[in-house]
C-alpha cells in the first residue's frame, strides 16, 4: 500500500475517532416538549421582538455568506440571485428552476440544472441563518415549550417537511423579550446533537425587522458572520437599474 494512502486512511481514521468522541461527549438527545397554546404565545413573541410583519414587508435584501456565497433575494417575487465562485444562479424559488451561468456563460442542460440545484442548497442553508426566526411558524412545523435547566422556557420547532433537510429540530433560547440569543439544534448534517450557535449583533434593517449578523458554534468555536446586508421594501427602494432576475421571468 502507497505511504500517501496509508496516510489518507490513518487521517481518515482519527476523525472518525474524533467524530465518536465529540458524540459520546458532547451530544443531546432531541428534549421533549408540550405543543399548544403557550407554545404559540412564545412564537408571537419571537415575532413581535423580530418585528415579523417588518420582516414580511421587506421585498428585497441581499447578504452574503462564509464561503463566499453572495445573494439577492426578491421575496415579493419569490426569486434569488446567488453567486458562488465563477458560478451564478438565478433561482424561481417557487420551482426550484432557473439559469445558471460560469465565467458568464450560460450552462445548459443536466450541467445547468445541476447548478441551480445546488445554488438552491446553499440558499436554504444560508436564508435559513440570516432569518430564522421568521421561519418558527412556517408550513409544515410543530412548536413546543421545553423547561429549561435554568427555570426558563425554550421554543423548539420541528421542521417536519420543506426546505433542503426536514425533520431538522431546533431549541431556541430567548431573553426577556423574545429576542432570540441562540439555538441548540438537532440536524442530519451536524452528527452531534444540541449543538448551540449564537443569535448575535442584531440589526435593525431599514424596513424595520430585525435580523442577526452573527453567530459562533458551542463546538470549534466556528464563527458564522453575515455581512453586506441591505434591504428595501421592493426593487425601487433597493436602488437596482436593470431588473437582473428578467432572463427567468
Amino acid at each position: 500500500m502507497p505511504k500517501w494512502l496509508k496516510w489518507i486512511l490513518g487521517l481518515l481514521g482519527m476523525i472518525a475517532v474524533a467524530l465518536v468522541i465529540a458524540y459520546l461527549i458532547f451530544s443531546e438527545s432531541l428534549p421533549k416538549g408540550k405543543t399548544g397554546p403557550e407554545a404559540e404565545a412564545l412564537a408571537n413573541k419571537v415575532f413581535t421582538a423580530i418585528n415579523k410583519p417588518a420582516w414580511d414587508k421587506t421585498g428585497i435584501i441581499q447578504w452574503s455568506f462564509p464561503g463566499g456565497h453572495d445573494y439577492v433575494w426578491d421575496k415579493n417575487r419569490h426569486l434569488t440571485e446567488v453567486k458562488w465562485g465563477n458560478n451564478r444562479a438565478l433561482i424561481d424559488l417557487q420551482k426550484v428552476t432557473g439559469k445558471a451561468y460560469t465565467d458568464g456563460k450560460e450552462v445548459t442542460g443536466d450541467a445547468g440544472a445541476a447548478l441551480v440545484k445546488e445554488a438552491w442548497k446553499y440558499w436554504c442553508n444560508d436564508s435559513f441563518w440570516l432569518n430564522a426566526p421568521a421561519k418558527i411558524m412556517d408550513g409544515g412545523t410543530e412548536r413546543s415549550v421545553v423547561d429549561l435547566k435554568d427555570g426558563g422556557k425554550g421554543l423548539l420547532v420541528t421542521y417536519k417537511g420543506g426546505g433542503a433537510t426536514p425533520g431538522d429540530s431546533y431549541l431556541w433560547i430567548l431573553d426577556e423579550n423574545g429576542l432570540p440569543t441562540s439555538y441548540k439544534m438537532w440536524t442530519s448534517i451536524i452528527p452531534v446533537g444540541g449543538v448551540a450557535a449564537t443569535w448575535g449583533d442584531w440589526k435593525t434593517l431599514p424596513t424595520g425587522a430585525k435580523v442577526a449578523t452573527s453567530h459562533a458554534l458551542s463546538i470549534g468555536g466556528m464563527e458564522i458572520p453575515i455581512t453586506n446586508v441591505k434591504a428595501a421594501a421592493d426593487l425601487a427602494g433597493f436602488g437596482m437599474g436593470a431588473d437582473i432576475f428578467a432572463p427567468i421571468l
